[in-house]
């Protein structure tokens, strides 16, 4: 059976995700007002990076418990980490670069010292999830 849940989203995170974007839109406006050469494509990279993206990252970030593995999304990128390789799931509030969305966050440790933050709306029934895939993968 494969679950998926969303990340949480602090308040403050979209806070600042807005106020970037809305930077970002009046930096493109004055760049096309401007008329300096190029500036359709400066306007471009400027509203994809300033809006996009983060968009792109607020609306995929999510994780996906399989029979067999955790598959983390955001955005553009995407960790699989076998579920057998897990050797521990801990609380952590550490604010490091991470495909979390908020700082009430899950580390990940597996594979001989790699770790990786999360943070899933409902932690207790991600745990719950993460604890009924393992059974059910240890005992295939």
């Amino acid at each position: 059976m494969t679950t998926v849940f969303r990340s949480k989203l602090d308040t403050w995170l979209l806070v600042v995700l807005v106020i970037a974007g809305v930077a970002s839109l009046i930096a493109t406006i004055m760049v096309i007002r401007a008329g300096t050469p190029g500036r359709w494509w400066i306007a471009a990279v400027t509203t994809g990076l300033g809006i996009g993206l983060p968009m792109w990252l607020v609306l995929s970030t999510h994780y996906t418990i399989d029979p067999m593995q955790l598959v983390v999304r955001s955005g553009p990128f995407t960790w699989r980490i076998p579920l057998a390789s897990i050797t521990s799931i801990t609380p952590t509030r550490n604010p490091l670069s991470s495909p979390a969305l908020s700082l009430d966050r899950l580390r990940i440790d597996y594979d001989n010292g790699r770790s990786l933050m999360i943070s899933p709306r409902d932690q207790d029934a991600f745990l719950h999830a993460m604890q009924t895939a393992r059974r059910g993968g240890a005992a295939k």
